[in-house]
């Protein structure tokens, strides 16, 4: 925090799902939790951190449920897609294999009944099992595993497992890409710090490094890459509060410099 305050700019980027909302079987339903928005407002309006956020939801869907008055950039899929705060949205063409694939997986999650856990976003189908009991959950994921794997071997594809389900997706990008990207973009020397709850965070992790601090947000611990572990929502609302206050020590610090003598 010392360094968010000495520096000019800084980065923030940050998961959505089960990160800065808790988990809901209603995905349309996940919102922030309390006091979690507007925090993220006041330190986009300080002007100095740029807010990123991360998330295996398609870019758009994100937007609404965060119900913020300001341009927000938020990369999507995983990484695969990337929505700018001017609205503008960038990612890769959805080749025909890639659309055969997910076409396949999509019959046999019918022929299996599972058609009503599924996720359709760019490039990728995703099973969710959360909310099943432990057994159940058990059962679904290998049921998933038996049908996916040998589409996967046989098309363009990959399995990318997360906290409640699995995804069949195109290679190339994921949250490691997209954390390795904004580094590029910022430049050496910019604090930043990425928070995350999922096994796909970990990649954002690697990629982050000793380059930035990496936060697993998590109501229990596991095993992680990162670098510091705090409880949400009462953790996660005292680091984004701590953030806002250093930035705005930035802000004082730099309009008493300026306003200071010649």
């Amino acid at each position: 925090m010392n360094a968010v305050a000495q520096s000019p700019v800084s980065a923030l980027l940050l998961d959505y799902d089960g990160t800065l909302a808790p988990f809901c079987l209603n995905r349309d339903q996940a919102l922030p939790y309390p006091g979690i928005t507007a925090l993220l407002q006041e330190i986009i309006a300080c002007g100095c951190t740029r807010v990123v956020i991360i998330t295996g939801r398609n870019a758009q869907e994100v937007i609404p449920l965060l119900a913020m008055h300001r341009s927000l950039e938020v990369w999507g899929c995983h990484g695969l897609e990337r929505l700018k705060p001017d609205g503008t949205r960038e990612a890769p063409p959805v080749e025909e294999p890639v659309l055969r694939a997910l076409a396949e997986a999509d019959r046999w999650l019918r022929h299996q009944g599972l058609h009503n856990r599924a996720e359709f976003k760019t490039g990728a189908v995703a099973v969710h099992w959360r909310g099943l009991d432990e057994a159940a959950a058990a059962e679904t994921r290998s049921q998933v595993l038996l049908g996916w794997f040998p589409i996967a071997q046989s098309t363009p594809m990959e399995l990318l497992e997360f906290d409640g389900g699995i995804e069949m997706r195109m290679p190339g990008r994921d949250k490691g890409d997209a954390v390795r990207t904004i580094l590029d973009e910022i430049g050496p020397e910019v604090p930043v710090a990425y928070l995350g709850d999922d096994l796909t965070d970990e990649r954002a992790f690697l990629a982050l490094g000793t380059l930035g601090l990496s936060v697993l947000v998590r109501p229990e611990w596991r095993e992680t890459a990162a670098a510091l572990w705090i409880r949400p929502p009462e953790g996660l609302r005292k680091f984004l509060t701590m953030w806002l206050q250093a930035c705005r020590e930035g802000q004082h610090r730099a309009n008493t410099e300026c306003s200071g003598p010649k």
